[in-house]
């Protein structure tokens, strides 16, 4: 009995527990997922409109269940037990939703201006949320989204529940459009790759009617209710009036979180302006611009930045973040650049890559080619007014250039002889560089120079020439090489003559230790020579200088000898002069004693000759007296000063008795 029971027991529990199990009173739901509940039944009813039911009835609820243990009414819910979303490090979700507000025929995405979270089905349904795919992203991280309602689509997987098999395909086509699109990771542009993002935005209002590129909107950090963020924002650049079609805005370097549903972004290298040119900008959008070229210039309009058309100031050598959908860059060599006349030369900048040889006609009918390059240069700033004038730089070479040079040079022809314009070369050059300079600045170019080559035959189809510039060139190369044969033998003879006085300095050479030894002693006889009259000369200037020394020294001393008897003379004299007053005044005084000076002169004369022959010893009375007449007698001196005596003692007496 106990054992019946015990069965019948576990036959109760059991099917109580599958009753359970299959009314879905108690479920249970890990914490790594979370349970989507469709109701099954309901006192409301069925939902008449849409999936989900927002008023308690039949079909999905909007809310989901969480990790746990759950209990409801049996037989009344059926329970989705979905994993949570999650979308990995550097990647994008895309959502799409099944119920909402149906899309106008103007829009392509579902709009989420209101804060939308689709972790919440009820507040999205509420506030108007529209079913489709939606503008709004998920980013990195994981949610607890009701797959009822919202299709998650990652790089990895697909989150939805299925509802009809064709959801499958529906969604497997949509995440191949955005794998297309590299949607799932965010646009990346790298500095090394000197790219810029050309973005296209594939909803909004479409652009005006003439319009071909959308204008930059809500680019303003300032206004944050239409600053987009580069467009990582859709329903900000919305609200900024933004259209859709290709955008003027362009990416710069960095990453950017983009729905590619909604934009796409298109990579385009940087506009690069070298060194040694600038970029004349064509603008196909942007405002109607007042005319900026001057009233002289009827080739077109120059317009400011920013406006359609050519603008006026070119961009310099430098990186730019250009859109080349909304204009192009035209660029123009402002160095000195070398267009050629040549066919088998060609600059790197191929400007002359269809030029050819000018084909001339000579005054004298020769039909050579003339080979030349002319060298210009364009002034930065008048680079807007060519581009304006000709398209851009190899158009005018090839439509304006190339046959105003082409023609002034068959005109210089016409009036040439072949030889003289082998022989003239350089006074065309020159000439041609002067006559072209003033053509070149109609253009607003500047020519450098003109470099003439040489005439040559033209070559025709099978690559031969009829040979008559060769015998011309040949003749005057004949010609030549006769002049310089004739230059050649008067250098020859000179090279004869200086060979012979060559010789004659190498016979000099031979001689020329005889000639040196010869050489140094004339030299040091010379030296000798020069050394002996010095000496003479140093020993005469030696005597000039001692006799002169001894002149004045006898000059000195006679001077003071002479000084000398001067002062010794006039002593002398004072001294006789008072001697000889004082002998006068006793003379006067013999005088007068001796009875007067005849007296007194005798008397001298006597003792001065009786001084004389005592001094003399001599004998008083002679050995031999000789008279005058020649007789012996006693006739001498002393006689005859005894009888002058006499003589004048006997007179004196007489006179004085005739006084």
């Amino acid at each position: 009995m106990s054992i019946h029971l015990l069965i019948i027991s576990f036959l109760v529990a059991l099917i109580l527990l599958l009753l359970v199990i299959a009314s879905g009173m108690i479920r249970y739901i890990p914490n790594g997922r979370l349970g989507v509940l469709e109701k099954l039944w309901s006192f409301n009813g069925s939902i008449k409109q849409g999936l989900i039911a927002l008023r308690g009835e039949a079909g999905f609820q909007p809310d989901v269940v969480r990790g746990g243990f759950h209990f409801f009414m049996p037989f009344q819910y059926r329970l989705h037990a979905v994993p949570l979303v999650t979308v990995p490090q550097g990647q994008i979700g895309y959502v799409f939703a099944r119920d909402g507000q149906p899309l106008p025929p103007s829009q392509t995405l579902a709009a989420n201006d209101n804060g939308v979270d689709f972790q919440d089905v009820r507040a999205f349904l509420q506030a108007g949320g529209q079913k489709g795919p939606q503008r709004k992203i998920l980013r990195e991280g994981s949610y607890a989204i009701n797959l009822a309602n919202f299709v998650v689509l990652t790089k990895e997987r697909r989150y939805a529940i299925s509802l009809e098999k064709s959801d499958a395909q529906l969604f497997e086509e949509m995440g191949h459009i955005i794998q297309s699109r590299s949607g799932f990771e965010p646009v990346v542009i790298k500095d090394a790759d000197d790219c810029i993002g050309i973005v296209t935005v594939h909803d909004g209002p479409s652009l005006p009617q003439g319009e071909i590129i959308a204008p930059a909107v809500g680019n303003d950090p300032m206004r944050p209710a239409t600053f987009h963020n580069n467009f990582q924002e859709p329903e900000k650049f919305l609200h900024a009036a933004g259209f859709r079609g290709r955008q003027y805005q362009v990416l710069v370097d960095g990453s950017y979180y983009l729905n590619r549903l909604f934009a796409t972004v298109e990579l385009v290298k940087k506009t690069i302006i070298e060194v040694g040119t600038v970029g004349v900008v064509v603008s196909y959008t942007g405002k109607q611009s007042i005319d900026l070229s001057g009233e002289a210039y009827r080739h077109g309009e120059l317009v400011e930045p920013g406006s359609r058309g050519v603008w006026n100031k070119p961009l310099l050598p430098g990186k730019y973040a250009f859109n080349t959908y909304a204009g192009k860059v035209i660029i123009v060599p402002t160095t000195n650049f070398v267009l050629k006349w040549a066919k088998e030369a060609i600059g790197t900048h191929r400007l002359d890559e269809n030029l050819s040889e000018v084909a001339l006609i000579t005054k004298d009918a020769f039909e050579p080619t003339l080979p030349l390059s002319v060298v210009v240069h364009i002034d930065y700033m008048k680079a807007p007014l060519v581009v304006q004038r000709f398209g851009d730089i190899k158009r005018l070479v090839e439509q304006t250039l190339d046959p105003m040079v082409s023609a002034y040079f068959k005109n210089i022809a016409q009036t040439k002889t072949l030889i003289q314009l082998l022989q003239e070369r350089s006074d065309i050059q020159e000439h041609s560089g002067d006559d072209m300079r003033a053509k070149f600045a109609n253009y607003n170019l500047e020519l450098q120079e003109v470099l003439i080559g040489t005439p040559r035959a033209q070559v025709d189809a099978r690559g031969s020439t009829d040979g008559t510039i060769e015998t011309i060139l040949t003749q005057l190369r004949n010609r030549q090489i006769a002049v310089e044969q004739v230059e050649t033998y008067r250098l020859q003879e000179a090279a004869a003559a200086q060979e012979r006085t060559l010789r004659e300095q190498q016979a000099i050479a031979a001689q020329q230790a005889n000639i040196t030894g010869s050489a140094l002693s004339i030299q040091i006889k010379e030296n000798e020579g020069r050394a002996v009259l010095a000496q003479a000369k140093q020993q005469a200037e030696t005597i000039q200088v001692t006799a002169r020394a001894t002149a004045d020294r006898v000059r000195i001393e006679g001077q003071g000898d002479a000084d000398r008897i001067r002062a010794v003379g006039l002593a002398d004299a004072d001294k006789i002069r008072a001697t000889g007053l004082a002998q006068a005044e006793a003379t006067a005084k013999q005088v007068e004693a001796f009875g007067g000076p005849e007296y007194q002169l005798n008397s001298q004369v006597m003792m001065r000759f009786a001084q004389a022959i005592e001094n003399g010893k001599l004998p008083l009375v002679p050995n031999i007296v000789m008279n005058s007449d020649g007789k012996s007698g006693s006739g001498n001196l002393v006689e005859a000063m005894l009888a002058m005596m006499l003589a004048d003692k006997t007179a004196r007496p007489k006179a004085v008795i005739a006084q």
